[in-house]
C-alpha cells in the first residue's frame, strides 16, 4: 500500500530558503502540507518563492533572518511565530563555505565560516527549542523536529574546504548534543549531511576543469540535485518519530 507524508496543519520554518537546497526543502514541504515560513537575508527573492508557493495552493510567509546576528534570530523566530502559528519543524539550512587552503585563512574567513555555519544555526535552533519545551510541558512525545543541514565534508575532510569541514563536523557534534539534552521534550533533532549537490550558486563549477575533474572522483561521477534529498524530509514527519540523534549520509557513497 502506497503512503505519502502528511504535514498539513504543521509550521515549518526553513532557514536559508532563497535559493539551493533551502529553496528545495520549503517546496517539498509545503507540497506535504506544511505552512512554510521562508527565512533568509534576501527577502526579494523569498517573497518570489512564497508567490511560487502560493500559486500552487500552498501556504508562505517571509520573515528577514541573519544568523549571524543574535537580535535578528530572536526577532525573526518571534515574528514567524506571530504570522504563522508555532514552530512544529525546524530546518537549519543557513550555510557558507570558503574554498582556500587552511594557512590563507584570515580572522574574518573564520568567523564567516563558524558565525554562519555554527554560531548562527546553534542559536537559530536554541531560540526555536526554547518555544517547543515550553509548549511541551512536561510530555516527552516526539512533537517537535529540527533538521539540521551538514554536510559529507563534516564526516570526511577534503582539500581546500577545511574550514568548512571543520564547522560542519561541530553541526554533526551540535545536533547529538542537541537530541541527547531536547529529547526528553519531545524534539527530535536529526542532520542531513548531502554530498555535491547542483545548484543555482555552484552550477557553473562544475563544468569547469577543476569541476569536472572533481566528478570524476565521484562513486557514480556524477553529482546530486536538490530533489536527490527530498525522501530524507521524512525526518520532518511523524513516521520518524523513532529517529532522533540520526546523522544520515546523502552522498551517493562518497563517504564510504
Amino acid at each position: 500500500m502506497g503512503r505519502s507524508i502528511n504535514l498539513e496543519g504543521k509550521v515549518a520554518l526553513i532557514t536559508g530558503a532563497s535559493s539551493g537546497l533551502g529553496k528545495r526543502f520549503a517546496q517539498v514541504l509545503s507540497e506535504a502540507g506544511a505552512k512554510v515560513v521562508l527565512a533568509s537575508r534576501r527577502t526579494e527573492r523569498l517573497k518570489e518563492l512564497r508567490a511560487e508557493i502560493e500559486a500552487s495552493g500552498g501556504a508562505a510567509h517571509v520573515v528577514a533572518l541573519d544568523v549571524m546576528d543574535y537580535q535578528s534570530v530572536k526577532a525573526a523566530i518571534a515574528h514567524a511565530e506571530t504570522e504563522a502559528g508555532t514552530i512544529d519543524i525546524l530546518v537549519n539550512n543557513s550555510g557558507v563555505s570558503t574554498t582556500q587552503k587552511l594557512t590563507d585563512v584570515t580572522p574574518s574567513d573564520y568567523e564567516y565560516v563558524f558565525g554562519t555555519n555554527v554560531r548562527g544555526a546553534f542559536f537559530v535552533a536554541q531560540e526555536v527549542a526554547k518555544r517547543m519545551i515550553m509548549r511541551a510541558n512536561g510530555r516527552s512525545k516526539p512533537a517537535y523536529r529540527i533538521i539540521n543541514i551538514a554536510s559529507v565534508a563534516g564526516l570526511r575532510v577534503f582539500p581546500q574546504i577545511g574550514l568548512c569541514a571543520m564547522s560542519k563536523a561541530a553541526v554533526v557534534q551540535m545536533t547529538k548534543a542537541m537530541a541527547l539534552e531536547w529529547g526528553r521534550h519531545g524534539i527530535n533533532v536529526n542532520a542531513i549531511c548531502p554530498g555535491y549537490i547542483d545548484t543555482e550558486l555552484n552550477h557553473h563549477h562544475w563544468k569547469t576543469e577543476q569541476g569536472q575533474k572533481l566528478v570524476s572522483m565521484l562513486p557514480r561521477h556524477r553529482v546530486g540535485a536538490p530533489g536527490d534529498l527530498d525522501g530524507l524530509l521524512l525526518l520532518a514527519a511523524d513516521e520518524s518519530q523513532f529517529m532522533n540523534g540520526s546523522v544520515i549520509s546523502a552522498d551517493d557513497g562518497f563517504s564510504l
